[in-house]
């Protein structure tokens, strides 16, 4: 069950944001440094290209088609080509040193997304949400590099996670949306690699790609690493689940910074690879409008 295998032939520069389409049986994904969105739909292997005028560092699916997208400037409403329909906000960050990065929505159709503070002088970045009005509210403002969204089967909790900092968290969430008080979660030591994009799975247990770490593990509900999946690569950013039984997890990686030397030592940096799963994992709810 724990064989790795590449999606298909491709090779990115930072894909991000895996985000499986149960109705088309399609993979989506950004390639942030790239300004792009990508699609391959597993049943006809056909990749398509979407080109943006930024980056687009998390995106979702809309309820009513296209995307909503999290660039450096703001997040936008697009058609399903890609093209911007509307403006909800600027980013809420100076977007000269903080783009988007990781986002998603929550079971109730809401859209998060956080920023990444390029500096690193200090915790500048932060978590924003975008409801069904398209009103947008700052959730957190002193993280790192906002990353590892997910939300629990039983809608209680939100975890994230700060990349830089190592740190996993969960904040308690009501059905308005309200956050609760974030905890820490889970504290990692510098030597195990940093958390970066995360999934859940229908047992309440957290996925995350440990960049810098060269695997995927999986997390309990009670903090307790269950189980590690090695990868031939050092900098996976992100996993997901899909497929047609939802047991396949998709795990993006990057090839950001690296030198000539250390590409040719990891040619396969910037590939995307699957992972067959004994167990299936959540879909990935659709951003909801009023």
């Amino acid at each position: 069950m724990n064989d790795i295998n590449i999606l298909f032939d491709y090779n990115g520069h930072l894909p991000e944001c895996p985000t499986w389409c149960e109705q088309s049986q399609s993979l989506y994904w950004t390639d942030i440094l790239e300004k792009q969105i990508h699609r391959y739909d597993v049943l006809t292997k056909k990749h398509t290209v979407l080109h943006f005028s930024e980056e687009v560092g998390s995106f979702a699916l809309r309820e009513s088609d296209g995307f909503i997208c999290a660039m450096r400037t703001g997040i936008y409403l697009t058609d399903p080509a890609g093209q911007l329909d509307k403006k909800i906000c600027d980013n809420p960050n100076n977007p000269a040193l903080a783009r988007f990065n990781d986002g998603g929505v929550d079971q109730f159709g809401r859209f998060y997304a956080g920023t990444y503070w390029s500096p690193k002088d200090f915790n500048g970045a932060l978590l924003c949400r975008v409801d069904a009005q398209l009103n947008t509210k700052v959730i957190h403002a002193d993280i790192l590099g906002a990353n590892g969204l997910a939300f629990s089967p039983d809608k209680q909790w939100m975890y994230t996670t700060d990349t830089p900092n190592r740190v996993m968290y969960r904040t308690p969430l009501n059905e308005l949306g309200d956050a609760g008080t974030r905890e820490i979660f889970k504290q990692f030591a510098p030597d195990y690699g940093r958390p970066d994009g995360a999934a859940m799975d229908i047992e309440g247990c957290y996925w995350v790609a440990m960049f810098n770490g060269s695997k995927v593990i999986r997390i309990s509900p009670n903090g307790e690493i269950l189980a590690e999946y090695p990868l031939p690569v050092k900098n996976p950013t992100m996993v997901c689940f899909g497929g047609s039984d939802m047991k396949t997890l998709f795990i993006t990686s990057g090839r950001e910074n690296m030198s000539a030397s250390e590409r040719a030592a990891s040619p396969l940096s910037g590939c995307i690879f699957t992972l067959k799963t004994a167990v299936g994992g959540m879909i990935k709810p659709r951003f909801k409008e009023a």
